[in-house]
């Protein structure tokens, strides 16, 4: 028995719906879907109530905006099934398999299975630097996963159970873009939570514009700098702030902050252009954190 739950924002998720209810329907599997857009009040919505005509499916549109975390929440909460299959809006799927391999990874009988995520082997180029930091920082198979297996948990493409999920939940008070998968996944680990990985990714189908990503990674840095001033994690949880404990520790995030000031034109230029460096990217992640973390 499967809930299938789909959060979305201002996006057209009927194509998906209908493939994911073909693929149910055919792998002979009690399932549901259940869609929420997060209170965009879009246009877009016309469409999207036409999963309510799929079998054991519907669409809810929120009159109010909460956050991915919340939204989450919350289609958790209409789901009645144990096993929850979250899959986000803009997803494709590879092949006509992609149900079947999660109803044979059930047996298993573990409290969390991740799919994984792939991106397109191409990409315009204003949308390189989500692309780029896609392939390079987040695509990876399972045997690599495997390697690490709670940092590795992503929520675009996750099954949970959930008496686990309800145990944790995403935290409330992420009510914008990012980090909110890094609380999510420190919690599972504190709970010890068992985690299997597999390899069924889903293509990541709607690729952020180079100037969106650009724009949510600073919102991105600011939750992280808020996880980490009021101990949501412990910062070895995470690279990113290992690697800044260790600057702080030498007072060089001063340097970094300084860096920031200098640079932030030039940052914006290249990773707002048709060719955007990682490098430089990551420099940037870096000095916008010592920033911020001195400011706040």
């Amino acid at each position: 028995m499967l809930s299938i739950l789909i959060p979305t924002y201002n996006y057209n998720v009927y194509p998906l719906a209908s493939q994911l209810e073909k693929q149910a329907l055919d792998s002979n599997i009690a399932f549901e879907i259940i869609c929420i857009d997060d209170g965009s009040k879009s246009a877009i919505n016309v469409e999207n109530e036409k999963i309510n005509r799929l079998k054991n499916s519907k669409f809810i549109a929120q009159t109010k905006n909460v956050g991915l975390s919340n939204n989450r929440n919350a289609l958790a909460r209409e789901s009645k099934y144990e096993n929850l299959l979250f899959i986000d809006g803009d997803s494709l799927l590879p092949d006509a398999q992609f149900i079947v391999r999660y109803k044979k990874a059930l047996q298993a009988d573990t409290d969390v299975i991740y799919g994984g995520r792939i991106h397109p082997e191409k990409v315009e180029a204003n949308r390189k630097l989500r692309w780029k930091y896609g392939i390079f920082k987040e695509d990876a198979s399972a045997n690599k996963r495997n390697k690490n297996i709670y940092k590795s948990v992503l929520f675009n493409n996750t099954l949970i159970k959930k008496s686990v999920f309800t145990t944790i939940g995403f935290e409330k008070s992420i009510t914008e873009y990012g980090h909110e998968d890094t609380v999510f996944a420190y919690n599972l680990s504190e709970i010890k939570a068992s985690i299997l990985h597999i390899d069924n990714p889903v293509l990541h189908g709607d690729v952020d514009l180079n100037e969106v990503y650009f724009k949510k990674t600073h919102k991105s840095l600011e939750n992280l700098d808020t996880i980490y001033k009021t101990r949501m994690i412990e910062p070895e949880f995470t690279t990113f702030l290992k690697v800044f404990i260790k600057l702080e520790r030498f007072k060089l995030n001063y340097v970094f902050a300084f860096v920031y000031k200098i640079f932030s034109p030039f940052f914006a230029y290249n990773l707002k252009s048709k060719h955007p460096s990682l490098y430089v990217f990551e420099l940037f992640r870096l000095s916008y954190f010592c920033h911020i973390n001195l400011k706040t």
